[in-house]
């Protein structure tokens, strides 16, 4: 093990989109567990697209100079409490770290399942699973055989909500991504029947194209003018779910599209946000749908790995960037296979 621990730190808030010089890695030596508490080293990290709206300062968002908050999976490796044995692999969010003293309360045990890799309760059996799980069957409350559109589709939601929707028995699925080499794997990998560039054109005429019958529900991680458009296409009784507003993180003062609200009246159209923290007792149903799934090769989970806790700034900025396919995962390097 390591002797000494490394942790990340954001230094200043971003106008628009952020950088590298933002954080800073300090270094120390291990921390001490006090007494009812364990030390964890940290084998695979998260970063996720939330991440972005912590950094400007709002309630709950990251403070300047104090070590960032994270989903993290890692091995107990010093306990000064019985409820917590060494060797024990665990779940919390003191994340972007390499070590990290917890307390028994604020770890998760994970079940292992055969043929499950750890880092799908980062993507598709973690937070990102669930959101996309509690989207299409809470909110949506998709039906068999209903059309889906999804905004940024090639991220980790958006190929997860693809993925089940398909399992939940969709219709026709749609998507827009940032790239037609994106487009393309959305289209013969993960299973999207239309797919378009968001850079080719206006949003409207994009998905007029894509979607000509129009779509039941549309599952939103953009927002802006994707959303107001997605409004246009929608059929009766339609609902669009809103999950994030990416277009808009980087872009600090932009007016936001204007959505046609008599479509949503004509329409009957619902719209509903939520966060998936307010959902977290839809856990163990996510496990029973798509555990089976995974063992059979059904079910895939999209990832994009990256080696090495050193590289976790540059793993999210190029998130942010659209770089990743699927859920961004950093790993620790004897990780590796």
């Amino acid at each position: 093990m390591n002797q000494t621990a490394l942790t990340v730190h954001q230094t200043a808030r971003p106008h628009g989109f952020p950088t590298a010089e933002h954080f800073a890695f300090t270094e120390s030596t291990l921390p001490e567990p006090a007494v009812g508490s364990a030390l964890v080293e940290n084998l695979y990290w998260s970063v996720d697209p939330y991440h972005r709206e912590m950094m400007d300062g709002l309630p709950g968002g990251f403070a300047l100079g104090a070590p960032l908050e994270g989903r993290a999976i890692g091995r107990v490796v010093a306990s000064r409490t019985p409820r917590l044995a060494e060797g024990e692999i665990v779940f919390h969010r003191r994340g972007w770290r390499t070590h990290a003293v917890v307390a028994p309360e604020e770890i998760r045990r994970l079940p292992r399942f055969d043929g499950v890799p750890l880092t799908a309760y980062l993507s598709i059996l973690g937070g990102t699973g669930l959101t996309a799980y509690v989207g299409l069957t809470r909110i949506a409350r998709l039906h068999e055989g209903e059309d889906l559109l999804v905004s940024a589709a090639a991220g980790g939601v958006g190929t997860a909500t693809a993925r089940f929707a398909r399992l939940l028995g969709a219709g026709r699925l749609v998507g827009s991504t940032g790239s037609a080499a994106k487009a393309a794997h959305l289209r013969h990998v993960v299973g999207y029947d239309a797919v378009f560039d968001y850079h080719d054109g206006s949003a409207a005429d994009l998905l007029g194209q894509a979607a000509p019958d129009g779509v039941d529900v549309f599952v939103d991680n953009v927002g802006g003018e994707q959303l107001a458009a997605a409004v246009g296409v929608l059929r009766e009784f339609g609902r669009v779910v809103r999950i994030g507003t990416i277009s808009q993180y980087n872009t600090l003062g932009t007016a936001p599209s204007r959505i046609n609200h008599a479509d949503l009246v004509e329409k009957s159209i619902r719209m509903e946000g939520f966060l998936v923290r307010n959902h977290l007792d839809v856990q163990e149903e996510l496990y029973e749908f798509a555990v089976p799934h995974l063992q059979s090769g059904r079910l895939v989970a999209d990832e994009t790995v990256i080696d090495g806790f050193e590289n976790i700034v540059e793993a999210f900025l190029g998130m942010l960037r659209g770089q990743n396919t699927g859920k961004t995962i950093l790993r620790d390097r004897t990780q590796r296979k």
